[in-house]
């Protein structure tokens, strides 16, 4: 999913989204791809939407004016959902970037990855679940708007280089702790990730590469984020948990390049 060069079109409910999180949205989308349409829809006669015109100016995103012809209907959806299909149809993109907290836009998210398209969600923590599980991957604007991401270019280096001819540089438990404790990682969040490291062992001693399991984690939970848990990155996500898994740091030939494995412990 971390393909860099994804050709994305980044559509944005301004009715259900705040202009304070355009900064780190889009920093996020560089992480996946390449937002090559930017768009961002409301009415923008109403004085309600006067702080998003700055921004969008700011971000180079194209308004989209849609009137609000009725009172208590948001016909703002129905702009957005016509405006993804036509790019669906052009085949311009390779991946939708859906900004709402609004699940009126679950079918669009199914209806766009039943057509072979990488599906993102940006919503705040109030989004319905329904919306978040449509989605390739959900990720709430709540938390990136105070967090960074620390190894994503470590763990897209690592799945395109492998495992293979790397040494072992150290094996450590999880005695360095994060600012939230264990004990609030949901048990379910615990028991995914053990099943996913335990079926997904290719060693003799049961490790794991750790950049294939970030990769199988949202397959299972769309909204799955370790900085929800507190954790700088899914490495930290797994220190704090030495109670249930080790990690093993091997060096590769590249001395900037660490490869981190994983592996349940009994």
């Amino acid at each position: 999913m971390n393909d860099n060069n994804l050709k994305l079109a980044v559509l944005i409910d301004a009715d259900n989204v705040s202009y304070k999180y355009l900064k780190a949205l889009f920093d996020e989308v560089a992480q996946y791809g390449i937002a090559c349409v930017k768009r961002v829809y409301g009415d923008w006669s109403s004085t309600l939407l006067s702080p998003w015109k700055n921004e969008a100016l700011l971000h180079s995103i194209t308004p989209i004016q849609q009137f609000s012809y009725t009172t208590g209907k948001n016909s703002t959806d129905s702009a957005m959902i016509i405006d993804a299909m036509d790019i669906l149809y052009s085949n311009n993109v390779e991946g939708f970037c859906l900004v709402s907290s609004d699940s009126d836009f679950t079918r669009l998210a199914s209806r766009l990855r039943e057509s072979g398209k990488l599906v993102i969600g940006f919503g705040e923590s109030k989004t319905p679940q329904p919306f978040r599980t449509a989605c390739n991957k959900f990720i709430c604007l709540d938390l990136i708007n105070t967090s960074s991401v620390t190894e994503v270019g470590n763990t897209t280096s690592a799945t395109k280089k492998g495992a293979k001819g790397t040494k072992v540089e150290k094996t450590t438990s999880a005695t360095e702790t994060s600012s939230v404790s264990p004990s609030k990682i949901p048990s379910e969040v615990v028991e995914l990730l053990r099943k996913i490291v335990e079926e997904n062992s290719v060693e003799a001693e049961r490790w794991v590469f750790l950049a294939k399991v970030g990769g199988l984690v949202n397959r299972y939970k769309s909204d799955f984020d370790y900085r929800a848990y507190g954790a700088k990155s899914l490495s930290d996500l797994f220190e704090m948990l030495g109670d249930q898994f080790e990690i093993q740091i091997r060096d590769t030939s590249n001395p900037n390049i660490k490869h981190y494995f994983v592996r349940c412990k009994q």
